[in-house]
Formats: C-alpha cells, sequence, structure tokens
C-alpha cells in the first residue's frame, strides 16, 4: 500500500511499501491492510502507526484531519499539521499535548471572533430599527 499525508503547506509522508495503518476517530481505534474497502473519517488528534514491508513501525502525529482509503492500495491522510518521528514516547507526550493545546487557543480565538461579530450585528440592528429613531414632523402648511 502508499501512505500519502498532506498537510496545507508539504507533504509530510509519501510512503509506498506500507504493510498497516493504525489510526483513530470519534468512534476509536482502526487498521487498515491491504485490499481494504474504500473508506473515509475524519480523525482526532492522534498518532498513526505505520508498517513499513520490513515489519518495522514507524510514527506520525496528526492534528485532526481526514483520513481516506482508495482501491485497498492508498490511504490518504489531509491534515492541517503532521509531526513524523520514531520515538512514540516524545510524540505522546509533548506534540500531542501541543496539538490539544492549539486547538483549545484556536476554538478560543473564534469565540471571541464571534462576541465581535454579534455585538456588530447587535449595533447594526439597533441603528437600523426604525422604533429606535424619532419621526420627524414636518409642519403643516
Amino acid at each position: 500500500m502508499r501512505l500519502v499525508v498532506t498537510t496545507p503547506t508539504a507533504i509530510a509522508l509519501d510512503e509506498s511499501s506500507v504493510r498497516q495503518v493504525r489510526a483513530e476517530d470519534a468512534s476509536g481505534g482502526f487498521g487498515i491492510e491491504p485490499r481494504h474497502a474504500d473508506f473515509l473519517t475524519t480523525l482526532s488528534i492522534c498518532v498513526v502507526r505505520w508498517r513499513n514491508s520490513g515489519g518495522v513501525e514507524h510514527y506520525l502525529a496528526v492534528r485532526g484531519g481526514v483520513l481516506r482509503v482508495r482501491e485497498g492500495q492508498v490511504v490518504e491522510i489531509a491534515t492541517r499539521e503532521a509531526v513524523v518521528d520514531d520515538d512514540l514516547a516524545h510524540l505522546r507526550s509533548e506534540i500531542l499535548a501541543t496539538m490539544a493545546e492549539d486547538i483549545e487557543a484556536d476554538r478560543s480565538a473564534r469565540s471571541g471572533v464571534l462576541s465581535l461579530e454579534q455585538a456588530a450585528i447587535r449595533q447594526i440592528y439597533r441603528y437600523l430599527r426604525p422604533a429606535d429613531r424619532p419621526l420627524k414632523v414636518r409642519p403643516a402648511e
């Protein structure tokens, strides 16, 4: 099988001699082997493991993303961030924690932007609402 991992700015991994891939989505861990049925899922923050044709296991931390299996021979992962490292302990302790913190910071920033947008909409609504404006009365002629 072939395993291709892409981020918005680079191809993080392109391995052509893959025997097995393991990853995690919202339902839990799963494995993919050659001739797997076509498959599409969203990944959580996890460590993706794969074995090459020599049986050596390698690791890759992903910050969520989408995993797709095509024709039982190609596994594609699109993610915002990917870190390849053969030290599983390092990936689990430092990289995954950093990725989780980054996601929380993104959520907080999006929440702040949403609050500003809502405040702007309320101000526009107050300005445009006719009940808030005094009626101009023309003097009778």
